[in-house]
């Protein structure tokens, strides 16, 4: 897609002037080309010394008048310049130039002898009405005026009501113009900008409307003589017949929704124009485009870059086709409305451009610069008179990401480079086996090469997949109601094991994360068939899934990935879809993904997901997230910490039981995790055995807590611990103390002695040499003669120094 001039403004007559116009800085406030593209009208800015006048300019130098119109500041400003079709001659239109007060000059263009002035019309029937807003529907003119109050009301809720919005057909034809009867649509209203489709007329608050009347579009029918009243972003829709005049007042139309509107936030509005499907186009100050359709429903269609927009800053929209083309501070952005893709962006060089009407050309953009004119052209491939499947569109969208991605260039890689390059012969290789697989039962097959054939071979049952999901997607967009819930369900379930098998990247995470917003039940039933969950005989959770699935659910994106964009992570996902559907099963399935990073990665692997943050702890993540907590959320909130099987996750849960006061539970987690680690071990025990030492509550179980007290602990080591965990009482008896729980030498007495009773360290070390048959040990042969160097190397040393007698050593210094 290029940007070529196609006109350097010499094909206009008077093109020099218009390019001198142009270059002088005096840039037009409204540009214009009639619909068979042959006229440019432009309406100048009103600045001292210019007077503000619309000139027109003719293509092709053709003989005949030209329009020039000029007025000085006491005669009322210019409000619109319309294109109107004559319903008597067929393929003939007339200009109308609307001026504030009504007036309405409408012009004629005829060949060979240049504009004419048909006739002189006054629009509004009252001599003090000004008209602030103008549009053309079909052979009629519809316009918003203001009729101020007869005496100067000092209530301004009253005066805020005085515009009213009119229509009156035009009626062109051999004779003449004729208007016909004026007739009220809507009074007493506040002020609005009228905005024309083919079919309906969309009244849109000005920016200088009440907070209160600026919350809701209005959108006539005329042809059902019916209002919808509509806040889009609240989605809220109401419709009401017109049956006669005296229901066309503005309040009587609001009656009953008034209630509601009130509480809607004012439309955010930068920028509003008509798409030439019928529907309104809304710039908000935040740079989001979106669409109205006439039925009131609201759809997004793009966000622009920059951030927030100026007031000031102007905004230009035109649909050519399927495209909508904008223009913002210098960037042309071309972005499919259907899908919502950027098609593409282009840097202009030009200060600022206008949208010029391409008379049967819905494949190209035209744009009016002080150079020329310039043509965007996004015709069809040149060798396919047919356009491409979408399947083969998306092969070069997606390896355009996949390149983009491995490429060290900072220029951005395009389908056509990617079509043209010859460099790429993955993707033209798989959209050449797509076109001859798709089109084979509509038409014979083409020929494929042999290498092409082979590779058909193998990818067969991926096509098959792509196709059998093609094919659903259209079953569901021509489904019933009924029939929508079933094909959601399968959808899903294949899009997710698709997405399963791909590519974890940022937009498809993204994508994910829609579809489990969007259909919670479905997608956790689609997750349980991918990664293959259910329980076995024994009642334990089993999963199925394949190692390259399992990276997929465990891996965590960068931050700068999530986050700021609200994107949360596969295995947050899934474990969310646990809590929601099936919590019991959340602590198995945490486990189950610590048993395939164990045999995965190492302990201390930064790669592997346990590298940044532990998988109990996401887990934990998603359970803090809950908008309500309750005794179940505890309880798996303990389930949790246990199944990680990590000492400060034991702890954590340890602690959480002391507080909780579940005494039994605090016992039988101390004997189950006890015999993971001695260092584990020994902080369970003194963790227990300082509860033991300020109150009574671990008494029943103390005959099980003893047998967990460490080897390496003494006695004297208990006695402290105990001294320093007392409970500090206020009374001055402590051993006499009334209340009975104060902790006695009783309780403890059956540790002591176990640790009393129970070997020294040293003795087992020295316990080999104890258990010797014969003590001291026999000395050693005399008959044989070893050079000191060798006996002192040879002979045991230390055993012999710890267990010989002095004369036994006497005897071995006189060898």
């Amino acid at each position: 897609m290029k940007l070529r001039q196609v006109s350097d403004l010499s094909d206009f007559s008077r093109g020099h002037w218009l390019r001198e116009l142009l270059c002088r800085g005096e840039e037009p406030s409204h540009v214009q080309s009639s619909p068979d593209g042959q006229h440019l009208l432009l309406l100048q800015k009103s600045r001292p010394p210019t007077l503000p006048r619309v000139v027109a300019f003719q293509r092709h130098s053709i003989a005949g008048a030209d329009l020039e119109r000029s007025w000085q500041p006491p005669q009322p400003a210019l409000v619109g310049l319309l294109f109107l079709q004559s319903p008597v001659v067929p393929d003939s239109w007339v200009l109308a130039v609307v001026w504030e007060h009504g007036r309405t000059e409408v012009w004629h263009f005829v060949v060979a002898v240049g504009w004419q002035l048909l006739q002189t019309l006054e629009l509004c029937q009252g001599a003090r009405a000004r008209v602030v807003s103008v549009c053309s529907q079909g052979a009629s003119l519809v316009w918003c005026e203001e009729r101020p109050p007869l005496g100067a009301h000092s209530d301004m809720s009253k005066c805020a009501f005085r515009f009213c919005v009119c229509a009156r057909a035009l009626e062109v034809g051999e004779q003449g113009v004729r208007l016909g009867t004026a007739r009220i649509v809507l009074h007493n209203s506040p002020e609005y900008r009228v905005l024309a489709s083919p079919q309906h007329v969309f009244l849109v608050p000005a920016a200088a409307s009440f907070a209160t009347t600026s919350k809701f579009l209005l959108i006539w029918h005329p042809e059902k003589a019916e209002f919808t009243i509509t806040a889009p972003s609240a989605g809220f829709i109401h419709s009401k017949v017109l049956h006669s005049s005296s229901e066309s007042d503005f309040k009587k139309l609001l009656l009953g929704s008034v209630g509601l509107l009130s509480g809607f936030a004012p439309l955010d509005i930068h920028t509003s124009t008509v798409s030439n499907s019928g529907g309104l186009l809304l710039v908000s100050t935040k740079g989001s485009v979106s669409v109205v359709e006439p039925d009131g429903t609201q759809r997004h269609i793009f966000d622009l870059e920059g951030g927030p927009l100026a007031q000031g800053s102007p905004v230009q929209l035109k649909t050519f086709g399927s495209i909508l083309a904008c223009v913002l501070a210098g960037v042309l952005y071309l972005v499919d409305q259907n899908s919502g893709r950027l098609v593409e962006k282009e840097v202009l060089s030009m200060k600022e451009v206008h949208f010029l009407e391409s008379q049967g050309e819905e494949d190209s953009i035209q744009l009016l610069s002080q150079s020329g004119i310039y043509s965007f052209s996004f015709s069809k491939p040149e060798d396919s008179s047919r356009p491409e499947p979408c399947l083969v569109e998306m092969v070069f969208e997606e390896a355009c990401r996949y390149y983009q991605r491995r490429s060290l260039s900072s220029s951005k890689l395009t389908v056509e480079k990617l079509k043209k390059g010859g460099t790429f012969q993955a993707p033209v290789v798989l959209a050449a086996i797509l076109q001859h697989s798709l089109h084979q039962k509509q038409k014979p097959a083409r020929s494929l090469q042999d290498t092409y054939a082979k590779l058909l071979s193998t990818v067969s049952l991926e096509l098959q997949s792509y196709m059998s999901l093609e094919l659903l997607k259209t079953c569901v967009v021509c489904a019933s109601e009924s029939e929508v819930e079933s094909y959601c369900k399968e959808l899903v379930e294949q899009e997710v094991s698709r997405i399963l098998q791909s590519d974890m990247d940022k937009d498809n995470l993204a994508y994910l994360n829609s579809v489990f917003a969007s259909f919670p039940k479905a997608a956790w039933k689609a997750t349980r068939s991918c990664l293959q969950l259910q329980q076995n005989g024994d009642g334990l959770l089993v999963a199925r899934a394949t190692p390259e699935v399992w990276k997929k659910v465990l891996c965590q994106p960068q931050l700068e990935e999530v986050g700021q964009n609200g994107m949360v992570p596969l295995f947050e996902l899934i474990c969310a879809s646990f809590l929601r559907f099936k919590p019991k099963w959340l602590p198995s399935f945490v486990e189950l993904t610590q048993q395939y990073v164990s045999s995965s990665w190492s302990y201390s692997s930064k790669e592997g997901p346990e590298g940044q943050v532990p998988l109990y702890k996401r887990a934990l993540g998603v359970l803090a997230r809950k908008s309500k907590h309750g005794e179940a959320d505890d309880e798996m909130e303990l389930e949790l910490l246990l199944c990680s099987k990590r000492p400060k996750a034991v702890l954590q849960a340890l602690h959480l039981l002391i507080h909780l006061k579940q005494w039994q539970r605090v016992v039988e987690v101390a004997e189950k995790f006890s015999k993971l680690s001695p260092l584990l071990n020994k902080e369970i025990f003194v963790t227990l055995l300082a509860e033991f030492a300020q109150h009574r509550e671990l008494d029943p179980y103390l005959d099980r807590l003893w047998p967990l007290c460490p080897a390496e602990l003494t006695a004297s080591d208990i006695l402290t611990m105990v001294l320093q965990h007392l409970p500090h009482s206020q009374e001055d008896p402590v051993p006499f103390s009334s209340e009975g729980n104060q902790l006695t030498v009783g309780l403890l007495k059956p540790l002591l002695q176990r640790v009393l009773q129970r070997p020294s360290v040293q003795d087992e070390m020295y316990s080999d040499a104890l258990q010797s048959t014969t003590f001291p040990p026999p000395t050693p042969p005399r008959e044989h003669k070893i050079p000191s160097k060798v006996a002192a190397d040879d002979v045991p040393q230390p055993s012999v120094a710890r267990t010989s007698s002095p004369s036994a050593l006497l005897q071995d210094d006189s060898v």
